[in-house]
């Protein structure tokens, strides 16, 4: 066995990859080797009334520390993997030795391209909501730090194109709370890393909550057809596409028009009917002056008790064939000249034994993501 350190005993140099080829690693901005060499004068250490001639050394090795810690805890990119899939391992095999876990699985899927998706933007945000609620103690170091990476690109995101601003709101506003009670039992919790660094980390929480409430969109002039030209019957048909009742209320409050529109019975009836069973309607019936079910009152009133349901463009997929957790790559249309080239350079998104993968495809929910590394 080679030994790489000048003494046997030394556990060897550190090297790093670069553009140039491999380099050994500095620590605190200097090169190991590079003081071997330094005379030392006894008599100037054993001399008690001149002062330490090392004390400034030690200074500076200090600051380099601090700067170094600064800018690991202060890192943009995500950690180590930017991968499409990940087996989900919950035991020990013949093959396979220990299991995946959350933080693993959030850090090798690639999180940082997901949002730039508008089909994944929303499921990215809740599964990251969730991860605030319950699960952020059980993330590792390195998955907390990707986490917070992926929310600053979030916050970022949000501030350039001013869309969606409300999903993010509940997020940050779940996540300081998280984080404060947290912080309050640091002695009863567990957090990985240092206290000041989850300070910090809540500081900067406030500090986007107030950018976020302090965004203001600006009004676009154009020259074109807007909402309210179109037809009556038009704009119902596009309020009854919306699944979320903030939404809808928001929209009522731009004209006269959409208010009575997102006022109509009918409507916050589909609503009911599209989020909860008949038999919950029965259990909290709400009924109006006229005798008429209050369809509005009862949405707001089963959502206290029931879960609604959630609508995603695009999710995680679970095969259940190879127990594998993966991004769905976009299928792009193809003429029917290229059908057969389509067939043959097929891509299910995952490295797939299975003779028909789309049959062992399962669609996975935030809570389901989370559930499955539940042991």
């Amino acid at each position: 066995m080679p030994f790489l350190g000048q003494d046997w005993r030394s556990p060897g140099w550190s090297w790093i990859k670069t553009e140039d080829g491999w380099k050994r690693f500095q620590f605190f901005g200097c090169d190991l080797g590079e003081d071997n060499n330094r005379d030392i004068n006894l008599e100037n250490l054993c001399d008690e009334n001149k002062e330490n001639v090392y004390m400034g050394d030690v200074c500076e090795v200090a600051a380099k520390k601090r700067k170094k810690d600064y800018f690991n805890n202060n890192t943009k990119t995500q950690f180590f993997y930017q991968e499409k899939w990940i087996y989900v391992q919950k035991e020990s095999t013949r093959e396979r030795h220990g299991y995946c876990t959350l933080g693993e699985a959030f850090n090798r899927l690639d999180f940082s391209s997901a949002i730039q998706d508008v089909r994944r933007f929303n499921y990215v945000v809740k599964l990251l909501q969730l991860i605030a609620r319950s699960q952020l103690t059980s993330l590792s170091g390195a998955a907390q730090k990707n986490y917070f990476n992926v929310l600053e690109k979030i916050v970022k995101k949000v501030l350039e194109d001013q869309q969606n601003p409300r999903l993010i709101k509940d997020l940050l506003q779940d996540l300081s709370s998280t984080l404060s009670i947290l912080i309050r039992e640091v002695g009863r919790s567990v957090l990985v890393g240092n206290i000041n660094i989850w300070v910090c980390r809540l500081e900067t929480i406030l500090n986007w909550e107030q950018q976020l409430n302090n965004l203001q969109i600006p009004k676009q002039l154009s020259s074109g057809m807007t909402l309210s030209d179109l037809p009556l019957h038009m704009q119902n048909n596009i309020l009854y596409k919306f699944s979320d009742a903030c939404d809808i209320i928001n929209l009522g409050q731009a004209t006269p028009t959409l208010h009575m529109l997102s006022e109509d019975r009918q409507l916050w009836k589909k609503l009911c009917q599209f989020h909860f069973a008949e038999k919950q309607f029965c259990r909290h019936l709400i009924l109006s002056e006229k005798g008429q079910v209050d369809w509005k009152m009862m949405y707001f009133t089963l959502q206290k008790y029931y879960p609604q349901k959630e609508q995603y463009g695009d999710t995680l997929h679970f095969c259940k064939h190879c127990s594998i957790l993966f991004w769905k790559p976009p299928r792009s249309l193809v003429s029917q000249q290229d059908c057969h080239l389509a067939l043959l350079f097929k891509d299910s998104g995952h490295p797939c034994t299975a003779n028909d993968p789309d049959n062992c495809l399962m669609p996975v929910s935030p809570q389901h993501f989370i559930d499955l590394f539940k042991f």
